[in-house]
């Protein structure tokens, strides 16, 4: 008989999950959690922040997928055992802004912002859903808000503290999601025109065919104002010219977590699978691309084309 194999550890099964993650295998990431969160369940020692941790990454696959609602019960998990978790906070905005439920929405985004006033996303998020309660609601909508937590200065403290001592952990993705990367400090006008002129450098090289020259000015623009949703697409453009798909999925990602419906950004990331050969994950994108803009031909074309080869 074969020797029995040794069953991983949470910790082997959560590493597995982030590196599916990271290339776009959402359903195996989300299988993987699923198998960390029981071995963890199991261990009398676990940590309730390592348990909080594996339903918050796990909610980051489930949004991905479009799954909100799994994504929404398994924030809350976490919020539970963690109570200001930002990724679980950000993930559940983002998942309650795509199932319409703004109210719920907004109340994540402005307690994130509690925690770090400098969360670009949480920023652009509560923008959108001022917007669109003020469409629903009218004027009064604020009285019709649930209440908003008060996070306390001593949790903030500790959270910064952590945050700053941990640059490995994985970082949410809100369509937003999954995000790989929340802080961006909001720049100033300086750098904001500065970051403007490099971006047209960057599309002035484009225009002449020259994507590699290209992609260093966009990335010298990002450094100005990582906040510009366009640079990254953009950038991503190029990426998929000089076939380095990855990082213009990885951009693409960037710019989702600016913009959860930006159809250039899915566009882009689903051009980017294609060429990967992930084909669900591709298909996936367009048909969220398609909810935001039902007859863009593009992406109607795409499509057509991929489910053929199926």
């Amino acid at each position: 008989m074969p020797p029995k194999q040794k069953s991983k550890s949470w910790a082997e099964l959560k590493q597995a999950g982030n590196e599916c993650f990271k290339t776009g295998q959402y359903g195996e990431a989300t299988n993987l959690y699923s198998q960390a969160i029981k071995a963890l369940e199991k261990n009398s020692k676990r940590n309730p922040e390592d348990l909080a941790i594996l339903y918050s990454n796990r909610a980051a696959s489930y949004l991905k997928d479009g799954n909100c609602g799994e994504c929404v019960k398994d924030c809350n998990m976490s919020l539970e055992l963690s109570q200001f978790n930002v990724k679980s906070l950000l993930r559940r905005a983002a998942a309650s802004e795509a199932l319409e439920r703004y109210r719920q929405a907004y109340v994540d985004y402005k307690t994130a912002l509690q925690i770090d006033c400098n969360i670009a996303a949480a920023h652009d998020g509560t923008n959108r859903m001022t917007k669109a309660l003020t469409e629903t609601d009218g004027p009064s909508w604020r009285e019709k808000l649930p209440p908003i937590p008060t996070v306390p200065l001593s949790v903030k403290e500790k959270l910064a503290q952590k945050s700053a001592g941990n640059v490995t952990q994985q970082s949410p993705t809100p369509q937003q999601n999954g995000t790989t990367q929340t802080k961006k400090p909001a720049p100033s006008d300086k750098e904001i025109k500065k970051a403007q002129a490099l971006k047209e450098e960057g599309n002035a090289l484009v225009k002449k065919g020259e994507h590699k020259k290209a992609i260093e000015k966009y990335s010298q623009s990002l450094k100005h104002n990582p906040t510009e949703v366009t640079t990254y697409t953009n950038r991503a453009l190029c990426y998929l010219s000089v076939k380095q798909y990855r990082d213009a999925i990885r951009d693409c990602d960037e710019a989702l977590v600016i913009d959860s419906n930006n159809v250039k950004a899915l566009y882009r990331r689903a051009q980017a699978h294609k060429e990967l050969k992930d084909v669900r994950a591709c298909v996936d994108d367009l048909n969220t691309l398609l909810k935001v803009e039902p007859k863009n031909s593009a992406a109607l074309k795409l499509l057509q084309e991929v489910q053929k080869k199926k």
